[in-house]
This record gives C-alpha cells, sequence and structure tokens, in this order.
C-alpha cells in the first residue's frame, strides 16, 4: 500500500463498514457533508469529529496508515487556519505582537473552517478505503436509476466517475516516480525564482499527460476487447441489499444528526 495518499486507494477488510451496502455509505457521506456546515459550537464539532473517528476505528484500518495518507492534505488545513489568523479581524484582540494583531473571530473561523475540511477530506477518505471501484459504481448506478427514463446516461456516468477515483493514486505515484527522475537528471523543483520553477514543471508535465492518455487508451482497449457497450442488457454478479447492519447505520447517523441539532447552538 502506498502512504503517499490514501484518497482513491482501497484496502480488503472485513469490518462492519467493509460490509455495509455501498449505497448506505454513499447516502451517509452525502449527508454528512451536508450537516457538517451545520456546526457552529464546540459541541456540535465534537459530535462530528466523534462520529468521523469512530468509523476510522471500525474500518480496522491502521490509524498511522490514514494520518500517513492524509499527509498531502495536513498542510492545506494548516494553511487556511493561519490564512484566517491573517485576514479576519473580527472580535476582540486576543494577542499582539510587533504590530501583528490575532482577534479572536480569526481563531473561531479558522478552526471551523479547518475543522469542516479535516472531516469532509477524512469521511469521504474512508468511502474509497472500504468501497471498491465496482461497488461504488454500482452503488451510483442503482441511486441515480430514476433518471434513465429521462435518457440520461447514469451508467456511463457511474462507471467514470468510479475509474476517476481508482486511477487518482495511480497517477499519483506516477507524478512521484517522474519527479524523482527529474531531479536525478538536475531539475530543481524547489528552489530558484518562480519563473524557472514553473519552467521545471514542464518535465514533469508532459511525461504525466503521455501516460495518462497511454493509460486510459489501454484501459478502452482492455474494455473494447471484453465486449463492453455501456450498461444495456448488463447482468451483476451481487446484487445490492439493504440488511440489518446498513438499518443499525442509519438509526445511529440519525443519532448523530439530532445530537448536532442539540448542541449546535451550545457554546
Amino acid at each position: 500500500m502506498s502512504n503517499s495518499l490514501i484518497i482513491g486507494q482501497y484496502v480488503p477488510g472485513q469490518s462492519i463498514i467493509h460490509r455495509l451496502d455501498p449505497r448506505t455509505k454513499i447516502i451517509i457521506i452525502f449527508f454528512f457533508v451536508f450537516i457538517v456546515f451545520f456546526a457552529n459550537s464546540v459541541l456540535s464539532y465534537g459530535v462530528l469529529t466523534a462520529f468521523a473517528l469512530a468509523s476510522m476505528f471500525t474500518t480496522r484500518i491502521p490509524m498511522y496508515y490514514i494520518i500517513k495518507g492524509l499527509t498531502p492534505v495536513w498542510f492545506l488545513i494548516v494553511f487556511t487556519f493561519l490564512l484566517h489568523l491573517i485576514v479576519t479581524k473580527e472580535g476582540s484582540v486576543l494577542i499582539e505582537f510587533l504590530g501583528f494583531k490575532i482577534y479572536s473571530g480569526a481563531l473561531i473561523q479558522g478552526f471551523a473552517i479547518s475543522m469542516r475540511f479535516f472531516l469532509l477530506i477524512l469521511v469521504t477518505s474512508l468511502l474509497t478505503l472500504t468501497t471498491t471501484p465496482i461497488e461504488i459504481t454500482d452503488a451510483i448506478e442503482n441511486l441515480l436509476h430514476p433518471l434513465k427514463k429521462i435518457k440520461f446516461p447514469v451508467h456511463e456516468l457511474a462507471l467514470m466517475m468510479s475509474i476517476s477515483l481508482r486511477f487518482i493514486p495511480t497517477l499519483m505515484q506516477e507524478t512521484e516516480k517522474i519527479s524523482r527522475a527529474q531531479a536525478s537528471r538536475g531539475v530543481d523543483f524547489r528552489t530558484g525564482p518562480l519563473k524557472e520553477r514553473v519552467k521545471a514543471v514542464v518535465p514533469l508535465l508532459i511525461p504525466l499527460f503521455v501516460s495518462a492518455f497511454k493509460r486510459a487508451e489501454d484501459l478502452a482497449m482492455a474494455m473494447e476487447a471484453r465486449g463492453y457497450h455501456g450498461g444495456e442488457g448488463r447482468t451483476k454478479l451481487r446484487e445490492l441489499k439493504i440488511e440489518k447492519r446498513d438499518i443499525f447505520i442509519y438509526i445511529l447517523f440519525i443519532i448523530v444528526v439530532a445530537g448536532l441539532l442539540f448542541t449546535r447552538n451550545w457554546s
């Protein structure tokens, strides 16, 4: 398993999260993304964080693997927090140093936005970590099935989304491999003037695009060789079915939503 980025990777397992119906996971994550913006107090963020961390531990995926896989995201989270400390000028002054002031409103807003960002990334990452691309495709196609009545290409859209998720870690690994190869040839991506660093990225992007198009062509040829012609008339090896554990998770999530609504106005 590569630890450079966990988004798009699948880790096999037998946890209750792995065995949930993929539609259950997609629906819960969809509503979680929606309700996370309703949190406006420490307690409400605590409820959401407890749910996200409990889900993470339930997957039985090593915690160090998830944390290290989120390393590229930590920079954005910290940057978002610091940006609010610099830009926001609301509330009372908490710290003043060499003419620079940190306001209480900046601290609160920075914490809120950073926590939302972290929770969204963590929960959406758990979807790909515990669900295969085929299960995601079947779930999306099933959920969007009513759109077929208006001739919407549901199967093709679901397949495109699952392939995109599947190739995120592959492209990241390819980028890392190409950057190391270019660095061994003397290309410097980190030092020098901005103009020179932008020019140094070109030798990285060109082979990356060539590799991506080649992979797409190989995938298209493989699908054509196997007789793929879209979703019409296709059958499924495993039918999706809602079971007792899915109902239990729905009830648990409803309790979390109720707890959020109950605590959102508490300071």
